[in-house]
């Protein structure tokens, strides 16, 4: 068989770090020998990974590869909102022609040549096979005599630690930390071997020179938000906008999120944790509202400061207009969820002003990514009119109004009013009467009629043309969403208004 190139991260590269790690990926496999060989599966996924790796190898050959199970993945929610379709899983042999002219196909069979870590009787894909590192499957699994002497030498520069800081020490590290603060590094000679706190430093030094070579290739810029995903319950999430959280977990790129009280977190380490003793199954607050699965829960943001704080921060990953994030003792929040059996997740909020000089009934209004197109948008508003109706006040959301929320406010006042007009049946309308009757400002009530082409001036008078052809389209979708329980019911809500601050 021609000898092939050795790839530089997959074997040892000759570096004394690389073999002991090497070493301990060994060592581990020590307890995997035992284990029962899995049954082999490739799906159409893994042939095209398979098939893109032999195109870039230099020896063109034919394998047929053992899979491993498959590793499960969060569901990926991006703004567009397009789901992938399920792969199922099909067995079918890799085939490829040698590019050198000829006809002749040959067959390598790596399928039981084990793994490149030695953890594993077979492997996935060409990357991980000994073979074609010129290795073989018992030099993986059994350390060279220069891995073992190296563990050796790291274990004699560990011990060589010392104990414990002494007294001169600890003043000396509690000066530099009054002295300097958050903007100098800790003093860490002393606090681990000198051997590992050297891998630190190479390492700490590597991450910034990846980091510079993001910044000169336009990837980010200085002081812009790099969170480009977050981890929330069962999906990840693509955010679009800018948030200020703060500056160490800003330049992660990823957050991980607890859905239930929205703490954010650094690792999915972190947040494994914390989900095994977060106590939370809901937002805090009141549930004023049950229909179903469906509960709206007030929050009130000056008893509930640090639940609001994060919810606007996660707000702001998807508003664009949103300028609240830390100021929320003024407003209340209500919150609507989905029950199941894990508890109430989070479809969507909208905040208001608990003494608003202007009635505005909304503040701010967001629909999660993953319920977005579903009705929850219209839900929430309707629920906000609700509220409006049953303190008797007309309402409007306060401006400026972003994209989405434009978008969706329109499309619920067009209801509102082809609703209000099919159930007309006199011959002069009042825009008063339907904003009382509604509870929707007569500016948002005009601005609507104009749009739908419904509101003329003739000799002197604004006449209001019932346009039957809008009616009847709107019955028409109505009837199609009959069975649907994306709509509010009043005899539901269980709240009175509150009184004061």
């Amino acid at each position: 068989m021609p000898r092939r190139k050795r790839n530089a991260g997959s074997s040892s590269d000759g570096t004394e770090d690389s073999d002991f790690s090497t070493d301990l990926e060994h060592t581990d496999s020590s307890e995997s020998d035992g284990t029962s060989r899995r049954s082999a599966r490739v799906t159409r996924s893994s042939a095209r990974l398979s098939q893109s790796s032999q195109d870039s190898s230099p020896v063109r050959n034919l394998q047929s590869f053992g899979n491993e199970e498959p590793a499960y993945s969060t569901r990926r929610v991006t703004r567009s909102q397009q789901q992938p379709t399920p792969v199922t899983p099909k067995k079918y042999p890799l085939r490829q022609t040698r590019s050198s002219g000829s006809e002749t196909e040959q067959v390598v069979d790596f399928s039981d040549r084990g793994h490149l870590t030695g953890k594993h009787e077979r492997h996935f894909s060409i990357s991980g096979c000994p073979l074609y590192h010129n290795l073989s499957a018992d030099e993986c699994k059994a350390p060279t005599e220069r891995q073992l002497r190296y563990k050796e030498k790291v274990a004699e520069l560990r011990k060589k630690r010392n104990s414990g800081l002494s007294k001169e020490q600890k003043e000396k590290y509690m000066e530099h930390r009054q002295t300097y603060g958050n903007t100098r590094e800790p003093l860490l000679e002393n606090l681990t071997s000198e051997y590992d706190l050297d891998l630190f430093r190479r390492a700490q030094a590597r991450a910034s020179e990846d980091l510079e070579k993001l910044r000169l290739q336009g990837q980010i810029t200085e002081g812009s938000n790099m969170i480009k995903t977050i981890a929330f319950g069962r999906y990840e999430l693509d955010t679009w906008y800018h948030s200020p959280y703060p500056e160490e977990y800003a330049r992660l790129g990823r957050l991980y999120m607890c859905e239930f009280c929205l703490k954010y977190m650094k690792s999915q380490t972190i947040l494994r944790r914390h989900m095994a003793k977060c106590v939370w199954k809901h937002p805090p607050g009141d549930e004023i509202y049950r229909k179903g699965s469906i509960s709206v829960f007030e929050v009130d943001g000056k008893k509930n400061k640090i639940y609001c704080q994060n919810l606007c921060l996660l707000a702001k990953l998807f508003l664009d207009h949103k300028t609240l994030y830390y100021d929320v003792e003024p407003f209340l929040f209500y919150v609507m969820t989905e029950a199941d059996n894990t508890g109430c997740h989070l479809i969507g909020y909208f905040s208001k002003e608990k003494n608003s000089f202007l009635n505005y009934n909304v503040s701010c209004i967001l629909t999660m990514p993953q319920y977005m197109r579903q009705g929850y948008g219209k839900m929430l508003i309707d629920f906000s009119y609700l509220l409006s109706k049953v303190e008797e006040k007309v309402g409007s959301p306060e401006r400026p109004l972003s994209d989405l929320g434009l978008i969706s406010y329109r499309s619920y006042w067009k209801e509102v009013l082809l609703r209000y007009l099919h159930n007309f049946q006199g011959k002069e309308i009042s825009i008063k009467e339907i904003s009382q009757e509604t509870a929707v400002n007569p500016v948002d009530i005009v601005s609507t009629l104009q749009a739908l082409q419904m509101l003329k001036y003739w000799k002197g008078k604004h006449l209001v043309l019932k346009r039957q052809d809008l009616i009847d389209e709107w019955i028409a979708k109505e009837a199609k969403r009959s069975n649907s329980n994306k709509t509010m019911d009043p005899s539901c809500l269980k709240w009175t208004p509150p009184k004061g601050t």
